[in-house]
């Protein structure tokens, strides 16, 4: 990793000019990967910077990739700093290991994280940096510190004033403050108000940098062709094709495949096209997957006890047997692939003992140790230039560090700087994907409509298994992702006799975390079938949620509030129905209620989406709301229309045209209320993305009768 010494770091920022800088160490304990007996602490990198110009510097420790972290970090520093907001520059970080994850002890960028896990340690720099600025400045006027203040970039003694930028560089020199009292929220004047983005007019302008933008002197393009199926190796090829398209350079073989090297992005696609009929393939026992059967094993194995005991309580099977109404329903959901706007992509120049990268990457630490380890340098001769992410969604933030460490092959195998370019249909086809899951869950009512028994069986690959997570994450042949939501379900908790297991077969697909992870699956299953058990009762599903969530009141605000604002208690307009769902995750808590209708084509229209958003402190309600939005469109896509199906170990779907995602026309309005409350604080980045699917397939059901138990929803058509 990258560790500048403490006179490295002051000539780099003096260069900048940077007057004052505030940084910290991260514990030895805090970090994920073991350190050789007797390695010192890293030396320091810089969070804040403030320079002679007035201009404050927030370093970005994590990637920004439209969830708005560039502008939520920044507020915490500004607000216990008082600096002058619009003075305010974001970087991203470089990758080293000061800017670990408070919590994971890595560099890196999910599990909506990024705002909660900084909230104290970023609002510490800002106010260890105000200190010393205050400090410098009852220095030259002589006074004791405690008699000045700040406001808007200054500090102030009476009549005299002194600007952030003309103290800096006196600020460097003073003693960083062991101890800083952080405000009480009611004396915020940043936080908590709606604050729009500090990225965006770069990126109106075209002036943000993506790794798609990454240029030098000297980089090549290369694109790969990769195996058909998954699994599949190169037996032989002929490259003399390739190499005779002009602009290509170099067809190399890398553990991925066959790398083509050219001047330029359509020569390397040309060369590609002309070298893919020339390579005989090994495709292995890939070659037999097919999505119809893996249902249908999924099927076959849901019905038998699964080996992974996640839950037990009671006898449930008993319990099942003397209920007074039982309920027995099955939910599938398919392969989907991420499909960031920005395809992936990967700059690599290799040069004096050195690796360095220009990526859009949410795993720095991960990346930075695959790289090391290909390159054949040292980690700490391994340099991240982390870019703007034109969309993660865990599709950037892989544990493997696939486009990273394969861009690091080709380019060590070409010998020259190369940035190596996935298409869309190359990570549709050949990238990772959240898995098929199917869920069966038997349910008994007794007389007056509870659940006293529940008997739940979950069949899906797990996302951590082979990964360096699984000794933390799987426990006793159960990954945690693969069912969380269900495991910690508030409907579930209560019921007496339960019962929740967890096949987990492996494929050579390769599977991955996907907006909102185990949740994209686990709520579908689960509103679904409180909301069938509230029509088993005879019960207004509002009403039967609510008597569920009686002992839950976080959730049951967040639930009353969506209904009131979508009018619940009204009719919806001729030829619509309202659906409801409400689901925790990543520790916010999401009330949803979808406004829907069917054409004659029996095509579903999602007309309006009302949201309620419990996380605790909300830093940035503008940026929440926008999250949330975000959310609902992009969990949307798999409700309507998105999915991967397998035939003969292939992919079926390559782009947009037949991997379908949400259009404008079929955005609906999505109104947003924030709920303060006193808890904990949790994520927005990912949790309105799970209960969307079964809002509206309660809506549907509601409008048309048809329990619509498979994603993408599709109506019979009579």
């Amino acid at each position: 990793m990258t560790a500048l010494t403490r006179r490295q770091l002051l000539q780099r920022s003096l260069l900048s000019g940077a007057g004052l800088f505030v940084a910290f160490h991260v514990p030895r304990k805090a970090r994920a990967v073991p350190e050789p007996a007797g390695k010192q602490v890293p030396h320091p990198n810089a969070f804040v910077r403030v320079a002679p110009d007035d201009t404050v510097t927030v370093l970005l420790a994590h990637s920004e990739m439209g969830q708005g972290v560039w502008t939520g970090l920044a507020m915490l520093i500004a607000e216990e700093l008082d600096c002058d907001w619009s003075k305010i520059h974001v970087e991203h970080a470089p990758a080293a290991p000061v800017y670990a994850h408070p919590a994971f002890g890595m560099q890196m960028t999910g599990g909506s994280t990024s705002t909660w896990s900084e909230f104290d340690r970023y609002r510490t720099a800002g106010a260890m940096a105000r200190a010393m600025l205050v400090d410098a400045a009852a220095a030259r006027w002589k006074t004791d510190p405690k008699k000045l203040r700040t406001e808007s970039g200054y500090v102030v003694h009476g009549k005299q004033r002194l600007s952030y930028g003309q103290l800096a560089l006196a600020a460097q020199a003073q003693q960083p403050p062991k101890k800083v009292t952080l405000k009480d929220r009611k004396r915020w004047k940043l936080l908590g108000k709606p604050t729009r983005r500090l990225d965006s007019p770069e990126k109106v302008t075209g002036k943000a940098q993506f790794g798609m933008d990454v240029r030098f002197p000297g980089l090549r393009t290369a694109l790969v062709a990769r195996s058909p199926v998954f699994g599949g190796k190169v037996k032989s090829f002929d490259a003399a094709e390739a190499k005779s398209v002009a602009g290509v350079e170099q067809v190399v073989q890398i553990p991925t495949g066959l790398a083509v090297v050219a001047r330029d992005f359509w020569s390397a696609k040309r060369g590609r096209d002309a070298l893919q009929i020339h390579v005989d393939w090994d495709l292995g026992p890939g070659a037999t997957l097919d999505s119809a059967a893996l249902l249908q094993d999924y099927r076959d194995k849901a019905k038998s006890k699964g080996p992974g005991i996640a839950a037990q309580k009671g006898d449930a099977e008993a319990a099942l047997a003397t209920a007074a109404k039982r309920v027995v329903a099955e939910y599938d959901v398919p392969y989907l692939a991420h499909a960031p706007m920005e395809p992936l992509n990967c700059a690599v120049k290799l040069e004096g003992g050195r690796c360095e990268i220009w990526t859009g990457t949410q795993f720095q630490t991960m990346d930075q140790m695959s790289a090391a380890k290909i390159a054949g340098v040292p980690q700490e001769n391994v340099v991240i230039h982390t870019q703007f992410l034109g969309g993660g969604f865990g599709r950037r933030a892989t544990p493997s560090s696939d486009f990273v460490s394969e861009a690091v092959h080709v380019a060590k195998a070409a010998g020259v700087p190369v940035k190596t370019v996935w298409t869309r249909e190359d990570d549709i086809q050949g990238g990772y994907y959240r898995p098929l899951f199917l869920h069966r869950i038997e349910v008994g009512l007794d007389g007056k409509g509870a659940p006293v028994a529940w008997k739940h069986t979950i069949v899906g690959q797990s996302i951590l298994a082979g990964t360096p997570f699984e000794q933390f994450m799987v426990k006793n042949g159960v990954d945690a992702t693969s069912v969380e939501g269900v495991t910690d379900s508030p409907y579930v908790e209560e019921v007496p006799a339960r019962l929740i297991t967890v096949h987990s077969p492996r494929t050579p697909v390769p599977v991955l975390w996907w907006r909102s992870v185990g949740n994209t699956h686990t709520a579908f299953a689960m509103e679904s079938i409180v909301d069938e058990l509230a029509y088993a009762a005879g019960r207004d599903p509002l009403e039967f949620r609510a008597a569920l969530l009686a002992h839950k009141p976080r959730h049951l605000r967040a639930l009353k509030t969506a209904a009131d604002k979508a009018g619940w208690a009204k009719a919806p307009p001729a030829g619509r129905a309202r659906g409801l769902a409400v689901h925790e995750s990543f520790g916010s808590i999401i009330a949803q209620v979808a406004e829907v209708s069917v054409d004659d084509d029996k095509r579903i229209q999602v007309h309006k989406v009302t949201c309620a958003v419990d996380c605790g402190t909300a830093i940035n309600p503008l940026g929440i709301e926008a999250q949330v939005q975000g959310a609902v469109a992009f969990g949307l896509s798999a409700v309507l229309h998105s999915e991967l199906t397998l035939k003969d170990g292939r992919v079926e779907q390559s782009n947009f045209h037949d991997y379908r995602v949400l259009r404008l026309p079929d955005m609906p309005e999505v109104q947003v209320q924030v709920l303060e409350s006193d808890a904990k604080m949790g994520g927005i980045g990912e949790p309105a993305t799970a209960p969307i699917s079964a809002a509206v397939a309660n809506a549907v059901y509601a409008l048309t009768k048809q329990r619509l138990r498979s994603l993408p929803l599709r109506l019979a058509v009579a």
